[in-house]
């Protein structure tokens, strides 16, 4: 067998081993970046570490020190589709924000969007296990993100959690996504509104104060340190795992993830224009940080057991070798993943035959029901966590974790 590290081949960004050698984590760089490879071509100059999101800061710090938070997110509760109206009765100042906030970017083009979403019908399997087994396990070694989430409301409640961010991650694949009957323009401008009541609430949190490096979290620098943690992370699966995808559909998938960023509040210049430039800037800002934490190793463990009561452990099992696979053998150690020698063989040599004989360039050369499992691993996993009928609803948090209060 090829030795773990070397065998996953791109794993982030160009780079062999992403942000980690046999000989520890390597430091991250200055911010350097160049913005002649950004959605716009220019840059002012800023820093995406020092920048936040002023303009909802802005309107959810207001409605904390006037007491409307709980009745905000009521109001919102039924706000789901692009082209709705607001509710009435909104405060004034949170009604401009989100009637400026829903309007897409000029660049945004609806044919590549429905592209996306062609190719989504077809090949959606292999990008929920990227962004399930992969994405959303490495923000377990993504230290800010990491301690961020655990000391946050999110924290307390890591199944609710998972839904509202699977929630992003179906929306943005779905038909229409950004069109008038589509979710994802409300599903992003809520996000930013969680994103600022999260800013406002977790520098009042002394564990958060302890642990992390900076004093006001998820700046733009760690809202694109998670944008290639999904898009440009599976991009490069997608291809490593040799999945079929064209010119046009990778434009494509590029582009939706573009006006995602933009919808999340993210400045053009810091938003990259090609899979090239993404993966050069994925490098720099992802690369570099990954690591362990003891909040990371904790949430990872809740993350990989969350449905073992369910199944009776199937999950978890299956959980941990996917991981292994996905992310590779140096962080899934990172995280404590114990080895499983008969799974992570099944998965290691499996996956690879799975997708080939779903891609119909190879017979089977296991038993079929050895692919069933996938197929339905999977599914199981979608109705563990989105629920089946259950309405996902993003709220803003009104307090961090009251484990650590």
């Amino acid at each position: 067998m090829v030795d773990g590290l070397s065998r996953r081949g791109v794993l982030l960004g160009g780079s062999a081993l992403g942000a980690v050698g046999a000989l520890g984590i390597v430091a991250p760089e200055a911010w350097s970046w160049s913005a002649t490879g950004s959605a716009v071509g220019a840059s002012t100059g800023a820093n995406p570490a020092t920048v936040h999101d002023g303009a909802a800061d802005k309107v959810v710090r207001a409605l904390f020190e006037r007491g409307e938070v709980d009745r905000v997110n009521e109001l919102l509760a039924d706000w789901t589709h692009n082209d709705q109206a607001l509710p009435a009765r909104l405060p004034s100042d949170l009604h401009a924000f989100l009637e400026s906030a829903r309007r897409l970017p000029s660049w945004a083009d609806q044919a590549k969007m429905a592209r996306y979403f062609d190719y989504n019908a077809t090949r959606g399997l292999y990008i929920a296990v990227a962004y399930g087994m992969g994405s959303g396990m490495m923000s377990c070694v993504i230290p800010r993100e990491a301690k961020a989430v655990y000391y946050s409301a999110g924290g307390a409640d890591m199944k609710d959690r998972i839904a509202k961010t699977a929630k992003l991650g179906y929306d943005v694949g779905a038909k229409n996504a950004y069109g008038p009957t589509g979710r994802m323009i409300v599903t992003c401008v809520k996000t930013r509104l969680t994103h600022a009541a999260v800013r406002y609430l977790l520098p009042k949190s002394r564990h958060w104060n302890a642990a992390a490096p900076e004093t006001k979290p998820i700046s733009q620098a760690d809202i694109m340190v998670t944008w290639h943690s999904l898009a440009t992370f599976t991009h490069n699966k997608i291809k490593a795992w040799q999945v079929p995808i064209s010119a046009a559909e990778s434009s494509s998938f590029l582009h939706i993830w573009q006006v995602t960023a933009h919808m999340l509040g993210v400045h053009d210049e810091f938003i990259p224009a090609t899979w090239a430039s993404a993966n050069a800037q994925s490098r720099q800002v992802l690369d570099p940080i990954l690591a362990p934490s003891k909040e990371g190793i904790e949430l990872a463990h809740i993350l990989t057991s969350l449905a073992a009561d369910f199944d009776l452990g199937l999950s978890r099992t299956a959980f941990r070798s996917f991981t292994r696979y996905t992310l590779g053998d140096q962080i899934a150690d990172w995280l404590e993943i114990p080895r499983q020698p008969f799974w992570d063989q099944f998965v290691e040599s499996g996956w690879p035959a799975f997708v080939k004989f779903r891609e119909g360039t190879m017979t089977l050369p296991l038993p079929p029901q050895g692919y069933w499992m996938f197929d339905e691993f999977l599914r199981q996993g979608a109705l563990f966590y989105l629920g089946e009928g259950r309405r996902i609803n993003i709220t803003m948090p009104t307090g961090n974790n009251p484990n650590y209060s």
